[in-house]
């Protein structure tokens, strides 16, 4: 009984040291990743002047929100139509993605299926081959006629083969055949099957890749650049990547000797760049924390068998 004690003694005064270690290391991990957004939120409020002045600083020498105002006055009448436009993407997005994400990963995930290796070949070689752009380009103008639709956003990213190699390791892992058999057995079809036994069973998964799938549609301005030509489908990442481009050649060309040249020298260049950095990540970091836990349970589950 002493010697377990001891044991147990030993084994405690190890870990906490250890444990201590490692969580100032995760902590100033932590930090590092944090610091790099609040450096750029410092830039987006500190005047043009003074960056140009003293250079960048994690405290601003003199504060000013005129980079937002400044955003905000050119993109004031598009802005809420473009915001509607990529959360109604997103939403979509997501949904269709997540849902043809399971339900193909779940087919090639069952051994009674008979074309799992076909279908699981075939995921792999469009994960590693790309037909390019032109072809893409053919297929969804020319092919489907999307061009100037709200599906020429969406159809692109619909299915994703990474997110369908997760799923399907997830299925396997974390969803006993036993208990799909037990269910056969009672009667219940394979839609039943899937709807109310394996998808409570795949939340932490489902909820990996649509966060992933949220990400690619919120952050996506390259499809808008192809497809799109008509104002009122532009997303809010193609308009800020607009703006951006407009304020990068009017800054540019502030020195050229014109009457208003002074006008452009006193355009927020850098403050407004991070403050476009500012606008398009601050609402996917704000919805970030509420799937964390699934995010990390996602991630983790089937590597460790209990």
């Amino acid at each position: 009984m002493k010697k377990k004690k001891i044991a147990s003694l030993s084994v405690r005064g190890f870990n906490r040291p250890v444990n201590f270690v490692f969580n100032i290391v995760i902590a100033l991990f932590a930090i590092s990743c944090v610091l790099p957004f609040l450096f750029v939120l410092a830039i987006s409020l500190t005047k043009e002047s003074a960056l140009q002045q003293f250079g960048y600083s994690f405290w601003p020498r003199e504060w000013s929100f005129y980079a937002y105002t400044f955003l905000f006055d050119q993109m004031k009448d598009k802005m809420l139509q473009s915001l509607f436009v990529t959360v109604l993407v997103t939403v979509l997005g997501t949904a269709i993605n997540s849902t043809a994400t399971s339900l193909y990963a779940y087919a090639i995930s069952r051994n009674n299926f008979p074309f799992r290796r076909f279908f699981t070949i075939f995921c792999l070689i469009t994960m590693l081959f790309s037909p390019g752009m032109i072809a893409n380009y053919l297929v969804m103008t020319n092919l489907l006629q999307l061009k100037d639709t709200i599906w020429a956003l969406i159809l692109p990213m619909a299915v994703s083969p990474f997110n369908i190699i997760v799923m399907r390791t997830f299925f396997k892992r974390s969803v006993p055949d036993s208990i799909i058999e037990s269910a056969r057995i009672d009667g219940a079809s394979e839609l039943r099957i899937f709807t109310q036994i394996v998808l409570p069973l795949a939340v932490p998964g489902i909820a990996t890749i649509s966060l992933f799938a949220a990400l690619g549609y919120w952050n996506d301005w390259f499809n808008a650049l192809l497809y799109i030509s008509n104002d009122k489908l532009i997303p809010l990442q193609y308009l800020l990547m607009k703006v951006q481009n407009n304020l990068q050649f009017l800054t540019q060309n502030a020195g050229a000797g014109s009457q208003i040249a002074g006008g452009l020298a006193a355009l927020p260049g850098e403050s407004a760049r991070m403050a476009i950095v500012i606008i398009s990540t601050l609402p996917i970091a704000i919805s970030y924390p509420f799937f964390q836990r699934y995010f990390v349970k996602g991630l983790t589950i089937g590597g460790v068998k209990e």
